[in-house]
């Protein structure tokens, strides 16, 4: 079974621990990305986690220049470094589109980074809104968090495209291993238009489905999995079978044993369900489903900034990273000269999650204590109303204080939990 719980429960510890610096057994991959996003990443290592902790990493610079530099080779290495590692932790990084690529002068558009690690680790991405209780959610019957199991392979982040400057005739051409050609009729184009072709794997739904029910039990929450299979009876209808194979097969008698539900229904109803419910479930998803699903369930939560993001691939490997963008408008800004109010909760969170799961995996109690106090003095700063611009609506509309002055806090209250003993 896969373990998700990533932070040790932290032993009470002296402070002067912290006076000698947390020597780390084991390195975890580094990704580092893009933007404000870099900025603020190095911002939290330099003042958060080094003067803790001798970090040790293997770093992989997955900045778009880098990336275009190396044929985007530098993503696969580093995504075979968290498979060999078992953690790692990961940066927000652009995704080329035309725009970016004339304004980077890129070879060429490059798929998502993201997109390649999931393929490569063939994982489950979970998130879950960074509760701190001093923010509640715009839906004001959700009392409980709601997790996304967001599936991590294919889709349209795999998808080939086409397009047409003309009338055309589209037809899929499957080959099998025999040579046998079938071909599919797509569309009789009349005029200029675009196709698109995706794909998924048996195995890796599998793999998907036993993710979010090894999640549910560690979680002890119910698990709710929706597509539209009613519209895609091919496609869809693959997922919606196989996670009820998987569940019959392998997980109806322990979820049942510890009082799990789970249910199917069509993507649109599963939204109604949502808006409605009190929270407190495993909402699954397809790739781009759970991607648009994650991002309203994190605003409703107050920003985009307040989730945690954790991919778990089948063999337990797990990437920690930040499930926001890389936050342009604000680094145009920066390297002004100006003074940023970006939020680095879900970056700090990343960093957190890692050095929690590298704790657990080495046995390092003190790594483990590190983490959550970390997370601690980040939800504190929150609750006492020390926060960046995209939470001042939250707290009636006070100016948000620099990215600087908000890792500076964390930092201050870090120090003095650990001094205090406060846990």
């Amino acid at each position: 079974m896969f373990h998700f719980c990533a932070l040790l429960k932290p032993k009470r510890l002296p402070y002067n621990w912290i006076m000698n610096k947390i020597d780390m057994k084991t390195p975890v991959a580094e990704l580092d990305g893009d933007e404000m996003a870099r900025v603020l990443w190095n911002e939290i290592k330099e003042n958060l986690i080094k003067p803790f902790v001798n970090l040790k990493t293997e770093y992989y610079d997955l900045s778009l220049q880098n990336r275009d530099a190396t044929g985007d080779e530098v993503t696969k290495e580093a995504a075979f470094a968290i498979k060999r590692l078992g953690v790692g932790v990961k940066c927000a990084t652009i995704t080329a589109n035309a725009q970016r690529q004339k304004e980077y002068g890129l070879k060429q558009i490059y798929k998502s980074p993201n997109a390649t690690i999931r393929s490569i680790l063939d994982g489950t991405v979970f998130r879950e809104p960074i509760k701190t209780g001093a923010i509640l959610p715009l839906v004001s019957c959700w009392k409980k968090p709601i997790v996304i199991g967001r599936h991590a392979y294919g889709d349209v982040y795999g998808a080939s495209e086409f397009r047409a400057n003309g009338p055309c005739k589209v037809e899929l051409c499957v080959t099998g291993e025999d040579g046998v050609e079938e071909r599919i009729p797509v569309a009789k184009m009349n005029g200029a238009g675009v196709v698109l072709a995706m794909h998924n794997l048996d195995e890796s739904i599998r793999n998907f489905a036993r993710s979010c029910f090894y999640y549910a039990l560690d979680k002890k929450i119910p698990v709710w999995f929706s597509a539209k299979d009613t519209i895609s009876k091919t496609y869809d209808g693959r997922f919606k079978d196989i996670f009820l194979e998987i569940y019959e097969t392998e997980f109806r008698e322990k979820c049942e044993k510890a009082n799990i539900s789970y249910f199917y229904t069509l993507i649109d109803d599963a939204v109604s369900r949502a808006m409605r419910s009190e929270g407190g479930f495993l909402w699954a998803c397809k790739n781009y489903d759970g991607d648009v699903m994650s991002d309203m369930i994190a605003s409703a939560c107050g920003s985009l900034a307040m989730m945690t993001s954790a991919l778990v691939s089948p063999s337990g490997a797990v990437e920690y990273e930040a499930a926001h963008g890389t936050v342009q408008k604000h680094y145009y800004r920066h390297i002004k000269g100006e003074k940023t109010s970006t939020n680095p909760c879900a970056l700090l969170f990343a960093w957190t999650g890692a050095l929690g799961k590298r704790a657990a995996l080495d046995g390092l109690n003190s790594l483990g204590t590190l983490a959550s106090t970390l997370e601690k003095a980040a939800k504190d700063a929150v609750c006492a109303g020390v926060v960046t611009a995209d939470l001042a609506g939250s707290f009636g509309g006070k100016k948000g204080v620099s990215s600087s002055e908000f890792i500076a806090e964390i930092k201050k209250r870090t120090e003095r939990l650990l001094k205090d003993d406060v846990l």
